[in-house]
């Protein structure tokens, strides 16, 4: 097993001077109307849209539409309600509609054009996950549920085309056509390969040994996926590779999302990694954690490239525009310390990428304060630079 090494040479302030404002520490930019309750999932349009726009669902029941205009601000565009907590939101492959995965068992499909939303699918339980696949042969919903099932559903009828069965509760998935793998309770890993039809390709022993937390997809220089990234509760990720061609050497996990002690004398904090994203040009991923902070790795040279400084609440949620110059984040309470009454965040980070060997300080958007503090921030990386320059 090798760990990520040192990082490199940034100093010890993270990004910007130091500042009393722990909620929004690095004064990014933060998303206008960001919802009343805990940010669950966020994701950017796709390339065939035109602009950039996020997508947030939150546990208040809500699914919110922002732009994020060239000069950082964002406007809210529209909004469609759930009658339970939005855990999962994904795009189609045009921009046209978004796909929402819902606690009250349902998963819609909204049109933006015309800011309508309709019901797609349904679980007997909540569905933890939703992912728009679009095959030669076929396109489609796959979602993943609380009732160890996973559906694959045509948008235009009301029965699933294909129902697979879990091992156990579906926790987190991710799709990369044709690869799509999903991550279940009692530590479940599971493969699939979409060509065609659906069907199971592999089952993994999980290379972690607690709770699954987040999985996300990572491709080759070909473009193809080759393998995902894997978070737990215990502050670890593991990059696992499908085929590798050595499996002891190329299979590895790291330490992520701790804090202070190092030793049984002092023991360390130790907080969940609730999202991982890949960086659509350079292949480098952000985590984010209950810490309080999100952090940017080199997964080939095995380096942490940089880690934010701590906010005052958990970041549960953070998601890439697509041609990787925005990084989004969500700030608000994940209930890691059970009832605690927090303000929920959205910001957007300035991410665009010129060195991601030297990376400079950074400019940050996010969202006002509301009762429940919820923060979305974006992040513009537009002072990073390219790793491989």
């Amino acid at each position: 097993m090798s760990l990520f090494g040192a990082s490199t040479g940034f100093g010890a302030g993270g990004f910007g001077a130091a500042t009393t404002d722990t909620h929004n520490p690095m004064k990014d930019v933060e998303v206008t109307s960001p919802p009343d309750d805990s940010i669950s999932c966020l994701a950017f349009s796709p390339p065939a849209m035109p602009g950039n726009f996020l997508i947030g669902g939150s546990w208040a029941n809500d699914v919110r539409c922002w732009e994020v205009q060239d000069n950082g601000q964002t406007v809210p565009k529209a909004q469609q309600m759930h009658t339970g907590p939005v855990l999962d939101v994904c795009w189609s492959e045009d921009g046209g509609k978004v796909f929402t995965a819902s606690c009250d068992k349902t998963a819609k499909m909204w049109d933006l054009n015309s800011n309508q939303a309709i019901q797609i699918a349904q679980h007997d339980a909540p569905i933890r996950t939703v992912h728009w696949i679009k095959a030669p042969n076929y396109n489609c919903i796959m979602t993943g549920s609380w009732d160890k099932t996973l559906k694959f559903w045509d948008t235009r009828s009301p029965n699933p085309m294909m129902s697979l069965q879990l091992p156990e509760r579906c926790y987190c998935a991710d799709v990369v056509y044709p690869m799509a793998v999903v991550a279940s309770a009692d530590r479940g890993l599971i493969v699939y390969q979409l060509e065609n039809q659906p069907s199971e390709f592999r089952r993994i022993d999980s290379p972690l040994k607690h709770q699954h937390r987040c999985i996300a997809i990572f491709k080759d220089k070909q473009n193809k996926p080759a393998g995902f990234a894997l978070g737990s509760i215990e502050g670890r990720v593991a990059i696992h590779y499908i085929n590798p061609p050595n499996p002891a050497k190329d299979n590895f996990t790291f330490k992520c999302h701790r804090s202070n002690g190092t030793n049984t004398a002092t023991p360390q904090d130790i907080y969940a990694v609730n999202a991982i994203s890949f960086h659509p040009v350079h292949g480098t991923l952000a985590t984010v954690g209950s810490d309080g902070r999100f952090s940017f790795w080199d997964k080939d040279a095995r380096t942490k490239l940089k880690t934010s400084e701590q906010l005052d609440q958990p970041i549960t949620a953070c998601s890439f525009n697509n041609n990787g110059n925005i990084f989004a984040y969500a700030s608000s309470y994940d209930w890691s310390k059970v009832t605690f009454y927090l303000v929920p965040h959205v910001m957007i980070d300035d991410a665009s990428y010129t060195e991601m060997q030297c990376l400079r300080p950074l400019r940050h958007l996010g969202a006002n304060p509301c009762t429940y503090s919820c923060l979305c921030s974006v992040l513009c990386l537009e002072h990073y630079t390219n790793k491989n320059a």
